[in-house]
């Protein structure tokens, strides 16, 4: 069995780390540039940097601060946020990064996941997910709804055929966020991490409502998730990574090394 990845996610506004509730009330935590270095001492097998309000405010991602976090730290990492075409995930990928996160635009201009597999491969892009469960319909089969633009504007697609489309053109892997649960810290939303996982091939990572490790082993045993996405667990000193892959160990799930 393949290990499985603990991702700590840096959320990233007018260039402050921070971290709100359901996608909102967000408050300022600290330097992302500092709290990324914190990460990788720790033994992180990977980071994701999310410009939240790039795509709302129609603006391009912070690429210095891509570039300070690439500077500081030696394993992989994602950035999104503002990712509306080739030329922006060149531009992330100069500046440092492994993967882009396509997330709104995609959902708008789904071509961009193409043109992007196309032009640095499947492994570089990662279709992100922000979810809503609302009431099944017709249009929405699953109970999960696609939505934009950090929470704020609900799309009226069904997010399992979303990704299952996403997958079809060429995304490598989805990093799926449940809004409900989002900063919660009550625990990943299992139902759908294992909809979407049991109904894709690339690798899922499961992100929203971590709060202890046990919230981890229920996600990539229960939940069939290949990675998980922590914040506040960590970000507020509750949990050390490492605290949270010897867990993770001693329930018998393959983790990268850590000591």
């Amino acid at each position: 069995m393949l290990s499985k990845r603990i991702i700590p996610c840096l959320d990233v506004r007018d260039g402050r780390l921070t971290k709100g509730i359901k996608f909102k009330g967000n408050v300022d935590i600290g330097d992302p540039v500092e709290m990324a270095a914190f990460y990788y001492e720790q033994g992180a097998d990977e980071l994701v940097f999310y410009d939240i309000t790039a795509s709302s405010d129609a603006r391009n991602i912070m690429i210095d601060v891509v570039r300070r976090v690439a500077a500081t730290i030696f394993m992989p990492f994602s950035v999104g946020g503002g990712i509306r075409g080739v030329a922006d995930m060149y531009d992330c990928l100069a500046a440092g990064a492994e993967k882009v996160s396509v997330n709104s635009a995609a959902v708008t201009n789904p071509r961009i996941i193409a043109e992007g597999a196309r032009q640095f491969g499947s492994q570089c892009i990662v279709l992100g997910m922000d979810v809503l469960k609302v009431e099944a319909t017709p249009q929405i089969p699953s109970g999960y709804e696609m939505v934009i633009h950090g929470g704020r504007k609900r799309m009226g697609i069904d997010a399992l055929a979303w990704a299952k489309q996403a997958q079809d053109l060429g995304a490598g892997e989805i990093c799926l966020n449940s809004i409900d649960a989002d900063g919660t810290q009550t625990g990943y939303e299992l139902t759908l991490t294992r909809l979407i996982s049991s109904n894709v091939s690339i690798p899922v990572i499961a992100s929203g409502g971590a709060g202890e490790p046990r919230h981890l082993v229920e996600v990539l045993t229960q939940g069939q998730a290949d990675a998980a996405l922590i914040a506040s667990m960590t970000h507020y000193g509750h949990y050390t990574v490492a605290q949270i892959k010897d867990h993770l160990h001693r329930a018998g799930i393959p983790v990268r090394r850590y000591w």
